[in-house]
């Protein structure tokens, strides 16, 4: 054993790659992104792992080898989830015979996800057992436990962290490479009354997994990762009868606000495994309290099952929390909220908190905006200037250029989830055909779900302008590779699928590629090609300002600069500012796009990269 200071998602990769994990597959989502690259580096030539076109061939890929014996491992965001969640409800009554965990990242607040959907309540909907660690030490444990358990029941297992526990950091011990799990895969055996799914089978296979998970709740009454405390004996009288139920970073949260309150003695119940949930355990710590308060994010999911536990129990136990108004309904929680929370169940001033965050400076404003240089702000303004006053509706989809909505551009008119935009802009077309619609697409989301939307869209025989934004990566979570970029996560270098031979083959007979920063030729192709009936596609190609940035920069003449502000106005650009009548740049932002020299009406503006 060695120490090392990690990262949560770092911890649960090395936690993976010591219980023996052969596979890793997984779609890039923030704040998940970490586990699988750490995986590749730190199991570099022991062990096979993918970037999936998306969540579902993940799942799917790491249950063919779990089929075979190999231990496996899927990691995405909760959203990702959603995506993969055909094959996993489906697994779960199949079964798996190598280990497989499905490490999901929870987002609350939400960061940087569409919603605050709770992995805890995706189990109990799915059957499948539930780790949620509290610490980067407890993931690191707890993704090895979660592989004896899958191996061991023979069913996928879900390792929950939320964004404060994957992206914090501890100094932890872990073990040494030379002492990593070796696990020999025994190969697929077939037997198509065990891996093939009937209706016949999955009646009984569903009884089984209620009566494990009946079990696992006894067995998990006793696991390690749960605990209840009693009160302590120097705790003051008028709190020795309430108590607090929590789990993950809230676990983390708890204590601090316990110790700035001097209220270490209360009776806490801490809930690592919240399905099959460990009834025995909440009883007995129920018993010796009369209210507890449940301090969780996202759903109310301790809160519902100690309901459920006093109503089974004929307990007159006060459980309050998100269904009584006493804990946030929404967001994220912190130190200093759930301190007041706590607070407010006990009725005891926290002065000390208030005079904290009067001191504290406020904090600057960063809105979120496309980059200096991004070519997806030059594709959105070529498509504006397109498209004038004409009755348009813009559906865009997940990614960097999501934030195409924002002012001046205000080029996003929905936005769902990924791949939606595709078929969104259908569903309008259908019911105003006088409408001219577009969708845009990034290159990453275009493979992980755009396809079958354009598909779609060619066998429906709908009038509609498909907008690929292909700047040569996964930008939005890190510049991770795709069929498109012709290398894999394994290093190795590979044909790259063609956005637009898979377009010609689904039938689109008008597919053209331009660069978004050719201003002039980018507007007459999306009139002209606009006005084409049925699907056409427009594949506007330039890297991502962030993997190729020019040596040119721009630069305002001051003397030729007339004060219109049009570049400002209408680009939006971060580099580009007022001061003293006069427009100005900032070189260090500016990567010499020379978009907003085509935009200056006067030529003030010269010296990017040509073209």
């Amino acid at each position: 054993m060695h120490t090392e200071f990690l990262m949560g998602n770092e911890a649960i990769a090395l936690g993976a790659l010591a219980a023996g994990v052969q596979v890793v597959a997984g779609y890039p989502g923030t704040p998940s992104t970490e586990v699988l690259e750490t995986a590749a580096k730190r199991g570099a030539g022991r062990i096979y792992v993918e970037w999936s076109c998306n969540e579902k061939a993940a799942m799917e890929v790491a249950a063919g080898a779990a089929y075979a014996g190999a231990r496996t491992l899927v990691t995405c965001k909760q959203v990702g989830l959603n995506v993969a969640a055909d094959p996993l409800m489906s697994l779960e009554y199949v079964g798996t015979k190598g280990g497989m965990v499905v490490m999901v990242a929870d987002d609350p607040g939400p960061i940087s996800s569409q919603t605050e959907q709770d992995t805890r309540t995706f189990a109990q909907f799915s059957k499948v057992p539930v780790f949620d660690p509290s610490s980067v030490k407890e993931a690191y444990d707890m993704v090895r436990e979660a592989f004896e358990l899958s191996e061991l029941e023979g069913t996928p297992v879900f390792l929950r962290a939320t964004t404060r526990v994957d992206h914090g950091y501890e100094a932890i011990e872990v073990a040494d490479e030379q002492d990593w799990k070796t696990h020999d895969a025994e190969g697929f055996v077939k037997d198509a009354s065990r891996w093939v799914i009937f209706p016949r089978l999955s009646v009984v296979n569903h009884a089984n997994i209620e009566r494990r998970n009946a079990r696992l709740a006894k067995e998990f009454s006793d696991c390690p990762f749960n605990s209840a405390s009693n009160a302590s004996s120097d705790l003051p009288s008028a709190f020795a009868r309430k108590g607090i139920a929590t789990h993950g970073i809230n676990y983390s949260y708890t204590q601090e606000a316990l110790a700035a309150l001097g209220l270490e003695g209360l009776p806490v119940l801490k809930v690592g495994t919240p399905f099959p949930f460990p009834e025995d355990l909440a009883l007995r710590f129920l018993q010796g309290v009369d209210e507890v308060l449940c301090v969780e994010e996202l759903d109310p999911v301790i809160e519902r099952s100690l309901l459920q536990v006093c109503g089974k129990h004929g307990l007159r136990v006060a459980i309050k929390g998100k269904l009584t108004d006493n804990m946030a309904l929404s967001g994220e929680n912190t130190i200093e909220s759930v301190q007041r929370a706590i607070a407010d169940y006990l009725n005891v001033q926290v002065s000390d908190i208030a005079t904290k965050d009067q001191d504290m400076p406020p904090l600057p404003v960063r809105p979120p905006v496309l980059c200096a240089g991004c070519p997806h702000r030059a594709s959105f303004y070529a498509v504006k200037c397109a498209m004038g006053k004409k009755k348009t509706v813009f559906c865009g989809d997940i990614g960097c250029y999501t934030l195409g909505n924002a002012h001046p551009l205000n080029m996003v008119d929905t936005c769902l989830c990924m791949g939606a935009g595709i078929t969104v802009a259908q569903g309008i077309y259908h019911v105003e055909p006088d409408t001219k619609c577009f969708s845009f697409t990034g290159d990453s989301t275009f493979f992980a779900s755009g396809i079958t939307g354009v598909v779609n869209a060619y066998y429906n025989q709908v009038d509609l302008t498909v907008i690929v934004l292909d700047n040569s990566t996964t930008a939005m979570t890190g510049h991770q590779p795709h069929p498109g970029t012709g290398r894999t996560m394994m290093g190795d270098a590979v044909a790259p699928v063609s956005i637009e031979a898979v377009l010609r083959g689904i039938g689109l007979k008008t597919v053209e590629t331009v660069n978004p920063f050719d201003h002039e030729l980018a507007v007459s192709t999306v009139q002209r090609v606009s006005e084409l009936p049925g699907v056409k596609a427009i594949i506007f190609k330039s890297p991502c300002v962030m993997l190729s940035k020019p040596n040119a920069k721009s630069v305002v003449s001051a003397s030729d600069c007339i004060g219109c502000k049009r570049c400002i106005r209408e680009l939006g650009c971060p580099a580009l500012f007022f001061e003293n009548g006069k427009a100005r740049i900032d070189e260090t932002q500016c990567s010499g796009c020379t978009l907003c020299e085509q935009v200056c009406p006067v030529g003030a503006i010269a010296g990017g990269e040509k073209l």
